[in-house]
């Protein structure tokens, strides 16, 4: 995500994966679709096993919940993708991410946002770029750089699967 000063707030995109709640930075977010077509990719891990059809162009789809050990779902009625643009290996990538649930476009203030605690998460701390309180519930915001950087060390990857968008 952005470098942003201690005080500006985030302008995100919150969504629901296996009941948590995840917030992106509203400015990777290039589109949130309804569930599209998917074409499996053989050999390729759990993270990023399809690729999907995004107006002419093949991008990867990745499954979050892979990333935090989260059991898969059946699509739902208001299962979406969410289609962001990252920057992978210096240039920007198109990349579709399951949510189960896509909420709203929200400002996080900085001044309920923590660094993820070491200890007593049920989910890996570097995946985790900050949490925010909000209403009595805790929003994730995930650090999409060590989550593609540790999942792309196998196998087939976000980074070789981008390739294919040439």
């Amino acid at each position: 995500m952005n470098t942003e000063t201690a005080g500006d707030p985030i302008e995100a995109l919150t969504f629901d994966l296996r009941g948590e709640t995840f917030a992106l930075e509203a400015g990777l977010v290039r589109e949130v679709l309804d569930l599209l077509p998917e074409t499996g990719v053989p050999g390729a891990p759990p993270f990023v096993s399809a690729v999907i059809n995004f107006r002419g162009r093949i991008i990867p789809l990745v499954d979050l919940r892979v990333a935090f050990d989260m059991e898969a779902a059946e699509p739902t009625i208001d299962s979406r993708i969410v289609v962001i643009e990252y920057d992978l290996d210096g240039e920007p990538t198109l990349i579709g991410l399951r949510a189960d649930k896509v909420h709203e476009v929200t400002t996080i203030d900085r001044a309920v946002t923590e660094e993820a605690p070491r200890v007593g998460l049920q989910w890996r701390a570097d995946f985790i770029r900050l949490l925010a309180r909000r209403d009595g519930d805790v929003i994730v915001i995930p650090d999409l750089d060590q989550i593609f950087a540790a999942r792309g060390r196998s196998g087939a990857s976000v980074t070789s699967l981008h390739a294919i968008q040439s």
